[in-house]
């Protein structure tokens, strides 16, 4: 993957993420702000002040997140984003770290 599409793909990512925590807002299903600041989407739980952060890391063409629950790295396999350590999905980790920190079942996908 060039430089260019990564970088593409990345926005796109982070692009999807904030829409789904958005409407998630919006139906009162959980409490959450975003904001996004150039390559850092930044989630807060508004019930609890814990926060969710994704990034993009161009150099190494890998999405992070931060939680809770620790620091997980993905990198594109096919059409997907897989954990470098356990190969989780994730949209799939990123659903279950929600639910953690947001109190309420969230699937985002």
């Amino acid at each position: 993957m060039t430089d260019t599409e990564f970088l593409d793909l990345a926005d796109s990512t982070l692009n999807r993420i904030e829409a789904c925590f958005d409407e998630l807002n919006d139906k009162d299903i959980v409490d959450v702000e975003c904001k996004r600041n150039g390559n850092v989407l930044e989630v807060e739980f508004i019930a609890n002040g814990s926060k969710i952060i994704v990034n993009s890391q161009a150099p190494l063409q890998e999405m992070w997140m931060a939680a809770r629950s620790g620091g997980f790295h993905y990198k594109r396999v096919g059409d997907e984003w897989r954990n470098t350590r356990d190969d989780t999905e994730f949209f799939a980790a990123l659903s279950d770290v929600a639910t953690q920190q947001g109190g309420a079942p969230v699937r985002l996908g």
